[in-house]
């Protein structure tokens, strides 16, 4: 049994992490945020100790250390540009780390990551779930038994977010790497463990709701769109009351993966509790690819873009110029 502690418990993914660390069999023994609204606590372990000071939270932790109650693993599941803060903060308290994705918004926040990995002896592993989907492990198989062969991938996610968005840290760029980071990163870790490195990256539409683009990978040519704009879903979603579109199209087939998701974080922590999590180092083609997007100038609808590209613009619903 290892002892975790987990800072941003109060936030949107922090359920699977509870969820996982119970379900591994493991405790937690203390808990950090700034709000104060985590009742999901008592769900899986009540008898946490909670902080919403980060200064205390580090008193109780420290003073665990020698003991049998010491931490083994520090879980992050705080706003993305506090990952590389709150990574460090577990690696120098004597801990691994697990951290949610992205787990920096820059690629050379990895290298400075790993220096603090090599001073302090730990590890940090971040959750690339969708590399453990069963059907996500079968195409790469198909595409790495087809070895010449170049795919056609249209992506389209959109995944309706209110007017509470752009009032939080989501909406702010420079805390969450604006919409390719904050809802897409995770696509293109999985599109790039099957296909290949990226060797051309276009972007052709962004802004505060939206974007999209064209990756030409080793192995696969890919249009993709991806939103927060609830006015950009089909309409057969609407209908059905759905909020959220998912598609993934290769050479012209839909690739079915839309179940298998609600395991896929407690996997996660049983591969890295048996040695075999995804190091940082795993991420950084991802962090790469959602950097060179977010400070590059948008070509406009030229070349090979994906159709919804099309949609009108919309303004900022607060009046923001972007």
């Amino acid at each position: 049994m290892s002892n975790f502690a987990i800072i941003g418990v109060g936030g949107y993914v922090a359920p699977r992490h509870l969820k996982a660390i119970k379900e591994t069999g493991n405790r937690l023994l203390s808990a950090y945020d700034k709000n104060d609204s985590v009742g999901i606590i008592d769900s899986y372990f009540p008898e946490a100790a909670f902080f919403t000071e980060q200064e205390l939270f580090d008193r109780h932790n420290s003073l665990l250390k020698g003991r049998r109650e010491a931490i083994d693993y520090v879980t992050v599941c705080t706003p993305n540009y506090l990952h590389d803060a709150h990574s460090r903060y577990g690696l120098r308290l004597g801990a691994d780390v697990i951290c949610e994705k992205p787990v920096v918004l820059n690629p050379w926040n990895i290298d400075g990551l790993e220096r603090v990995e090599q001073e302090t002896g730990h590890r940090i592993y971040t959750i690339l779930q969708l590399r453990l989907h069963p059907s996500v492990v079968a195409l790469r198989k198909k595409v790495m038994n087809a070895a010449d062969k170049v795919y056609d991938i249209d992506l389209t996610y959109i995944t309706s977010r209110g007017n509470w968005y752009y009032a939080s840290w989501k909406g702010d760029e420079h805390k969450s790497g604006g919409v390719a980071t904050n809802i897409g990163v995770h696509f293109y870790d999985m599109l790039c463990w099957i296909f290949g490195d990226v060797t051309k990256n276009i972007v052709h539409v962004s802004s505060h709701d939206r974007v999209a683009g064209y990756l030409e990978l080793q192995k696969a040519r890919v249009r993709y769109f991806l939103s927060i704009n609830s006015d950009h879903l089909p309409e057969e979603v609407v209908m059905a009351g759905k909020r959220t579109y998912r598609s993934i199209s290769v050479d012209g087939e839909e690739f079915e993966f839309s179940e298998g998701f609600t395991e896929l974080h407690t996997r996660s922590y049983e591969n890295i509790l048996n040695g075999k999590g995804f190091p940082i180092s795993e991420a950084r083609r991802s962090i790469e690819i959602v950097h060179d997007i977010r400070n590059m100038q948008p070509v406009g609808l030229k070349g090979d873009y994906h159709p919804l590209a099309r949609q009108p613009l919309t303004p900022h619903p607060f009046g923001w110029k972007i």
